[in-house]
Order: structure tokens, then C-alpha cells, then sequence
């Protein structure tokens, strides 16, 4: 059954140029919002064709749309512990080709948190999982809630998406929120050594649709 959504309104929407260290380049029309649920500042990026704002969303096919929650050490500094950057870099181009929607969510370390997250690499390098060392520091494995990305969707005039993520939990929290997942898309394999093992994890332990070569 769907969930009854606490109602959010757009509060501030302006246009952003944005730029990649590899060069790519791309507009976005980033909204804030009013009344969110958790009270935190997330935003949207209305990429491609959702930049500019001008048409309602029933003129439009439905928008690919990414929930992607906050890395600071991934998004900004290029961690290799992960593959938030590079998702994060994937996302905003395919979303700019298709028209749709980047949902930027501020649930850090799958919603532990930065310094708990750095807590959580302490013990992943002793040897430690990703989930299991959030488990370890008295944590959920994965403690993110997506009703703030509904509440924005839903502030957008959007009911139907299609999903760019590799993780079923997006698509069923979406579902049970009123949100029409029509697709789910998955993302790259941004596959390194270093990040294997954290890759291997959000396979074994979340069902995240990644094709991964044999990982010891």
C-alpha cells in the first residue's frame, strides 16, 4: 500500500553551469525545497530537457531519474574506496541525454553519516564488509530512506520514472511511496582495485544489479 506523503513544494529553482574534471559540461536547473521530511537540504537537478523548465511533465516522456546519496569523499575527492564519483559523473550525462532528474540526497555513508562513515572504513580495513562495519558501529546496514525523493518528485509534478540504479531498494522504497517505477536502468560497473571488495559487497549483501568478474 502506498505511503501518505507529508506534501513539499519547491522553494528556490535556478540554473547552474556545470563542469567535470574529465571536461563535460552541462546546465542544470537545480531546484531547493520547502517542507521535506527530514528537514535536511536536498536537491534536484533537472537535467536535459527538465532544464528549462518551461514544459509540464505530462508533455514529456517519463523522466530517468537518479536518487544519489551524498559521498563527500567519493563525489568531491575522488575516493577510490567507492563508486559514488563516477556513478555520480555517469548519471548526470545520461540524465542530460534523456531528460530526467538527479535527486541529490545528504545521507552520507548510506545514512550513518560522514564521521561514522570514516568510523566504518576503520574497520572495513580490518577486514570488515561495507554493511557489516556499519552493523559493527551499533548502525543499520543501510539506513536510507527515500521518501525525501519522493517528496521532491512529487513537488516536480512527476508520478512515473524510469530508475537509473543498480539497487532494488530505491525502486521498492519509490513504489510503496506512490511513485511509478515504469524501468529501472542500471548504471556502469565502475570496477577498480580498490573498490572491489565494496562492489562485491552491495552484491552479496543488497541484490545491487552489478555483472562482476569473479572477485576473491
Amino acid at each position: 500500500m502506498d505511503e501518505t506523503l507529508p506534501a513539499a513544494t519547491v522553494r528556490t529553482q535556478v540554473m547552474v553551469p556545470l563542469r567535470f574534471p574529465d571536461g563535460y559540461v552541462t546546465t542544470a536547473r537545480v531546484y531547493s525545497f520547502h517542507g521535506l521530511a527530514d528537514g535536511r537540504e536536498h536537491l534536484a537537478f533537472g537535467l536535459g530537457d527538465r532544464a528549462t523548465g518551461d514544459l509540464p511533465d505530462d508533455d514529456l516522456p517519463p523522466p530517468l531519474v537518479r536518487p544519489h546519496s551524498e559521498c563527500l569523499t567519493g563525489d568531491v575527492f575522488g575516493s577510490q574506496r567507492c563508486d559514488c564519483g563516477p556513478q555520480l559523473r555517469e548519471a548526470v550525462e545520461r540524465i542530460a541525454e534523456a531528460g530526467g532528474y538527479l535527486l541529490y540526497l545528504r545521507q552520507e555513508g548510506r545514512g550513518i553519516g560522514l564521521y561514522a562513515k570514516l568510523d566504518a572504513y576503520a574497520l572495513q580495513d580490518g577486514g570488515l564488509d561495507t554493511y557489516e562495519a556499519n552493523v559493527a558501529l551499533g548502525r543499520g546496514a543501510d539506513e536510507r530512506d527515500y521518501t525525501v525523493a519522493a517528496q521532491m518528485l512529487a513537488a516536480l509534478g512527476v508520478t512515473r520514472v524510469a530508475l537509473l540504479s543498480n539497487n532494488p531498494d530505491k525502486a521498492g522504497q519509490l513504489v510503496r511511496l506512490g511513485v511509478t517505477v515504469l524501468d529501472r536502468v542500471p548504471t556502469g560497473v565502475h570496477l577498480s582495485p580498490t573498490n572491489a571488495g565494496y562492489l562485491a559487497a552491495k552484491v552479496a549483501r543488497a541484490d545491487h544489479a552489478l555483472d562482476l568478474p569473479f572477485v576473491p
